[in-house]
């Protein structure tokens, strides 16, 4: 089987959506314009989407206060300390700078709502 989709319960889908489109090189798949508000967020590649809702039948995580190796989205970077910088200025806070034993580099931030993000560079590409 092939994933479709990764969904996320968050407070406000509409700026977070607007923020990962602006900041992230996602775009909009579909979008319903009415509560819950679902933004289907598809990455650069077109063949990963992440949902992004507000469902008021269970609560939003609390996603600041998790560990961010408790739940992350990460992204491919060729530049992470540029893209560091971008997603820094706009908005969302830094982590921790790691690399593995396998020289993968790994970039945590936290985007504006606490929601953990990881960029990266792995010494031995993956996709």
């Amino acid at each position: 089987m092939k994933i479709e989709h990764f969904a996320i319960n968050v407070s406000d889908p509409n700026a977070f959506a607007d923020w990962y489109v602006k900041n992230c090189g996602m775009s909009v798949a579909r979008k319903l314009e009415k509560a819950p508000f679902t933004h289907f967020l598809a990455d650069s590649s077109g063949s990963v989407m992440v949902e992004v809702y507000n469902n008021p039948v269970d609560q939003v995580p609390d996603y600041a206060s998790m560990n961010p190796l408790i739940l992350h989205l990460a992204f491919v970077s060729k530049d992470p300390d540029a893209d560091r910088s971008r997603l820094e200025a706009a908005g969302a806070s830094f982590v921790v700078d790691e690399t593995t034993p396998l020289g993968d580099r790994l970039v945590m931030l936290r985007d504006p709502w606490g929601f953990a993000i990881q960029l990266c560079q792995r010494g031995t590409p993956m996709l």
